[in-house]
């Protein structure tokens, strides 16, 4: 009998993203990507996407290192959050709690097998907006400014790991996750893996690092409605400078239509489309590619680039 779905975790709530040149990065994210400022503390300026509900789904911080500080994901109610907790704590993975920050109160943190960080919250600070900010219509947070590329929210994340098969158990035991997709090589080793924890097909994936380095970042992903504004998007990166790694085209995996930057950083950040598939089968069976079926490349043909699977940030030279 298989296990039976655990909902405790709600969505994908923020990324911490790190960031060496914080003036440059900040400029690409209002004004260029189209997201809006709401609050800064310190070192850190927090962000939105016009249809985030909560305070900021990007917290952007100055620092001498480039990556991800840490993740945040919101519990579907107090009692989901001990549910967590209490996991977490069982497989000796936890951190400890902290008193959140602008956007949301107490926060529990561990570590996956990577030494990523993770955060779970429940309390959070909706964002309320300003008349500049405020929108015709009442149930959607924000107004649609259509600055620079204008993404509607956040979406999902990427994460580098060395040992798969660790983060794949961990994952389901510590989240409540389900796995939804995975690539599998031929010496029977995992590649990646997709994970859910609602009905969205995924809001966090985690691929083999080729350096062999712990804890990297692959990349953040916000949400656009059509394809046509992805294309736009290309058009928009292009006139302001900014490098195109890959896309727009349409991933294998998941189906995603995609468009890969770096921002001044070098930190990876993709648009993607929002009408992206949803798993809404209980019982999902997780779909299994083969390396024989990924050397063919992406969706339409497109040969997945080199940069994919060394690039990431902090940047570390290539070991293999």
């Amino acid at each position: 009998m298989s296990p039976e779905p655990i909902f405790d975790i709600a969505h994908l709530g923020h990324v911490e993203l790190l960031t060496n040149k914080p003036e440059a990065s900040l400029d690409f994210f209002v004004n260029i990507f189209g997201l809006t400022e709401s609050g800064r503390e310190g070192d850190s300026v927090y962000l939105r996407a016009y249809d985030d509900y909560e305070f900021h789904t990007l917290k952007l911080t100055a620092s001498n290192a480039t990556g991800m500080r840490h993740v945040g994901y919101r519990c579907t109610s107090a009692q989901a959050l001990a549910r967590r907790v209490a996991a977490i704590e069982k497989l000796g993975a936890g951190i400890g709690w902290t008193d959140g920050d602008l956007g949301h109160g107490p926060a529990y943190q561990f570590r996956d097998p990577d030494d990523h960080v993770f955060e779970i919250y429940y309390d959070t600070k909706k964002y309320v907006a300003p008349l500049s900010e405020r929108p015709a219509l009442k149930n959607q947070p924000q107004r649609n400014h259509r600055r620079g590329v204008g993404v509607r929210r956040i979406d999902h994340f990427n994460l580098l790991a060395t040992d798969l098969e660790a983060i794949t158990a961990f994952m389901p035991m510590a989240m409540g996750s389900r796995i939804t997709e995975q690539i599998m090589l031929d010496t029977g080793k995992l590649a990646g893996s997709w994970f859910t924890h609602n009905n969205k097909s995924y809001d966090v994936a985690y691929t083999r690092d080729a350096t062999g380095t712990h804890g990297r970042f692959h990349h953040l992903t916000y949400a656009l409605d059509q394809r046509e504004h992805i294309l736009e998007a290309a058009d928009i990166f292009l006139e302001n400078g900014v490098f195109i790694e890959t896309g727009p085209h349409k991933h294998a995996v998941q189906q995603t239509f995609f468009l890969y930057v770096y921002e001044p950083a070098g930190n990876r950040i993709e648009v993607a489309n929002a009408g992206a598939r949803l798993i809404l089968a209980p019982d999902w069976e997780t779909v299994v590619w083969t390396e024989t079926e990924r050397k063919k490349g992406q969706a339409w043909g497109l040969k997945t680039i080199d940069s994919f699977h060394t690039h990431g940030t902090p940047e570390v030279p290539h070991k293999a």
